[in-house]
């Protein structure tokens, strides 16, 4: 195995300077960093962790906690986290938190305290009090992904504001029976997302004069698959015939898609379907749905935290706050027509 010293060597400095190039950290002047990594990569030099570590003081490595593993939305967060601290030399970590107060327990008390990372970053998890102090305790930078919590750094997407935007797009088309695909209260736990974006659907219905209704609401737990039979719920109910879909996410939406062409409903002609989120595959089913940007907002944790952790290493920029989000109009919304069959239906 190459050494710390072979590579000095190679490259007529000391095992000191060898170090700070290597690590990115410390006052190496660019010629000199550029005569190091030229050394390493000759002599097949990978630099230690556990060396590292000991020189520095860093694991170098950065704990993610996470409430799904296996959601879309969840992954690609994670992805934006893991590709923009792999560009600074860190690894991840991964803790899945579930809703199990026993292990929730554990992680707090036990795993988090075995000092193996640098940082934290929460996505989308509502910790009660007693999480937030233990997490204080640490005494490591944290950044959260949602919220908001008035302990912690937090970037925050206002879901009022996204299902408001969301619905009104809808109401411009001229839209007024709009159904509502949302969530069953077992999901509702974490920042109760689904109940913020029907509150901003509910919200953009009551400016317009219109009042909610009952039979238009149809429960569904954010996956394709859901999506698709709550639809089909919908638009199979006796006396109701919506002429716009509301998902609370773009896997419900897409489901929706799926559900109303098998039932012979031409999107957008007879039915209009908006979602929320930014999926992957929104482009592909052509698919309304306002952006909040994921992986983007997996980066700006990590920044966010790096810029804790390395300030001197990382562009000074502002507090992060507000997440952005946009309104992406394709070909799954279209203006009301008056032969839409809820037209037809309102008439009879």
């Amino acid at each position: 195995m190459v050494s710390i010293d072979e590579v000095a060597r190679r490259a007529g400095v000391s095992t000191a300077t060898v170090s700070r190039a290597l690590s990115g950290r410390g006052n190496v002047s660019a010629p000199t960093r550029v005569r190091v990594e030229t050394a390493a990569a000759q002599l097949g030099y990978v630099v230690s962790a556990s060396a590292s570590s000991l020189a520095s003081g860093r694991m170098r490595n950065i704990g993610v906690l996470v409430p799904y593993i296996d959601r879309w939305f969840f992954s690609t967060v994670l992805s934006g986290i893991a590709t923009a601290l792999m560009r600074r030399g860190y690894d991840i970590t991964l803790y899945n938190l579930t809703a199990d107060r026993a292990e929730r327990r554990d992680l707090f008390q036990t795993f988090l305290r075995r000092q193996r990372v640098d940082g934290i970053v929460a996505i989308s998890i509502e910790l009660d009090a007693t999480e937030t102090e233990l997490l204080r305790q640490l005494k490591l930078p944290v950044i959260a992904i949602g919220g908001p919590n008035p302990q912690l750094t937090t970037l925050t997407v206002d879901d009022v504001a996204v299902a408001r935007l969301a619905t009104e797009h809808l109401l411009t088309l001229g839209h007024r029976e709009i159904a509502h695909i949302g969530a069953n209260p077992e999901f509702d736990i974490d920042f109760h997302v689904p109940t913020q974006r029907r509150l901003g659907f509910e919200h953009a219905l009551a400016d317009a004069g219109i009042a909610a209704e009952a039979a238009l609401y149809e429960p569904a737990d954010f996956t394709i698959e859901g999506g698709f039979r709550a639809a089909k719920q919908l638009l199979g109910k006796p006396g109701v015939s919506p002429s716009a879909i509301f998902a609370a996410s773009d896997e419900m939406a897409i489901g929706a898609l799926l559900a109303a062409r098998e039932l012979g409903y031409r999107v957008p002609d007879d039915l209009s379907v908006v979602g929320i989120d930014g999926h992957d595959l929104g482009e592909f089913f052509n698919l309304t749905t306002v952006d909040q940007f994921p992986l983007g907002q997996g980066e700006r944790a990590a920044e966010a935290l790096l810029r804790e952790l390395e300030p001197s290493a990382c562009d000074p920029l502002q507090e992060p706050t507000s997440l952005p989000y946009e309104l992406i109009v394709r070909g799954s919304t279209a203006r009301f027509h008056q032969t839409s069959p809820a037209a037809t239906a309102r008439s009879s």
